[in-house]
C-alpha cells in the first residue's frame, strides 16, 4: 500500500510497482480527495502489472507463452494492446518486436561482464520475429518455443491509463503520474503553471542533468545509464536490436521525448535508442520533440 505525503504544492501518493519506484503527485490541499486519488493510480498499475507480468503464472501473458503453439483468445484490452504492438513492429521496421524478451536469456545486464557468443545468440533467433506470430483478433498463435513480453510497452500504458482512471475522479484537480521515470500530466498546474521535471543524470544517479517544465502530455527516457555492460573498454547497451540478437550500436547514453501520450513517447525514444549512432538523425527526421545525451 502506498503512502501520502504532504509537499508544498499538494501531495505525492508514492509506492512501488512494476520494479520501479511509482507517484501521484495532486496539485490539491483536499488530503481525502489526494488519498483516494493516490489509491486509484496504485490499484491500476498493480492490476495492469499482475495482468501482463511474464514472472507470473496466472498472468495473461504467462497464459499465451504456454500455450505451446496452440491459439490462444484474449481479452479486448489484451488485443489491443498486440494490435499496438504490431503496429509499432510495422513502423520500425522490425526494430520494435515484443518476442525479443527471450535474447534476454543471454544477455542479462546484471553488472557482469560476460559477452555471449554469437554462435549462442544465433541459437536464438529463430525464436525472435513478430512476423513468425499469427494475429488475427483476437486469436494470437505463438510459434513452439516464442514468448512475447510487453515490457517496452506496459509500464507507458499504466501510465496513460492509470491517468485516465484518476481523472474521472480528480474534479479537475491537476495530477501527474509518474512510473519509473515515465509520466504524463493530466494539464497545467492550479492557476495555469506548468510542472517542473527533472531528467535524471546519466553518470550521478540521484542527481539532474536537466529540468523541463510541462503542462500537457507525457515524458519518457530511454537509456543506459543504469543497465549496460562494459567489457575491455567497449560499452554494450542493454537495446538489444531483435534483427540481430545483438546491442545496437553507440546509442546515445539517454533520450527523452516529449508527446501527448506515455505509449507514444516510449515507443518514439526507444525507436531513437534502437537506431543507435543514427538517433539524432532519426529524431530531426520525424520531428520529434526530444533531448538527447551522448
Amino acid at each position: 500500500m502506498g503512502a501520502l505525503t504532504p509537499v508544498a504544492e499538494g501531495f505525492v501518493w508514492s509506492f512501488t510497482a512494476m520494479a520501479s519506484p511509482c507517484e501521484v503527485r495532486i496539485d490539491s490541499s483536499d488530503k481525502a480527495l489526494a488519498a483516494r486519488l493516490g489509491e486509484i493510480g496504485e490499484a491500476e498499475a498493480r492490476r495492469i502489472e499482475a495482468k501482463y507480468s511474464r514472472y507470473r503464472p496466472d498472468s495473461v501473458l504467462s497464459t499465451i507463452n504456454a500455450a505451446g503453439g496452440a491459439p490462444t483468445t484474449v481479452d479486448a484490452e489484451t488485443a489491443a494492446l498486440l494490435d499496438y504492438a504490431d503496429q509499432c513492429f510495422q513502423l520500425s521496421g522490425g526494430r520494435f518486436d515484443v518476442t525479443s524478451g527471450v535474447l534476454r536469456r543471454l544477455w542479462r545486464f546484471d553488472g557482469s561482464n560476460r559477452i555471449p557468443s554469437r554462435a549462442e545468440v544465433k541459437t536464438l533467433l529463430p525464436l525472435v520475429g513478430w512476423e513468425k506470430v499469427t494475429w488475427a483478433s483476437p486469436v494470437i498463435t505463438l510459434p513452439t518455443g516464442m514468448e512475447i513480453d510487453l515490457g517496452g510497452i506496459g509500464k507507458e500504458y499504466a501510465v496513460d491509463s492509470a491517468l485516465l482512471k484518476i481523472q474521472a475522479e480528480a474534479r479537475g484537480v491537476p495530477v501527474l503520474v509518474n512510473f519509473g521515470g515515465d509520466l504524463r500530466v493530466s494539464g497545467p498546474r492550479a492557476g495555469g503553471g506548468r510542472w517542473r521535471v527533472a531528467i535524471e543524470s546519466v553518470d550521478r544517479f540521484g542527481d539532474a542533468d536537466a529540468h523541463l517544465e510541462l503542462s500537457q502530455g507525457a515524458l519518457t527516457t530511454s537509456g543506459d545509464s543504469r543497465r549496460r555492460l562494459e567489457r575491455n573498454g567497449v560499452r554494450y547497451s542493454h537495446i538489444l536490436d531483435p534483427r540481430t540478437g545483438w546491442p545496437v550500436k553507440d546509442p546515445p547514453r539517454s533520450v527523452t521525448v516529449a508527446a501527448a501520450t506515455c505509449l507514444e513517447a516510449g515507443l518514439l525514444s526507444t525507436l531513437a535508442m534502437l537506431h543507435g549512432r543514427r538517433a539524432e538523425a532519426f529524431l530531426a527526421r520525424e520531428k520529434i520533440q526530444a533531448w538527447w545525451v551522448r
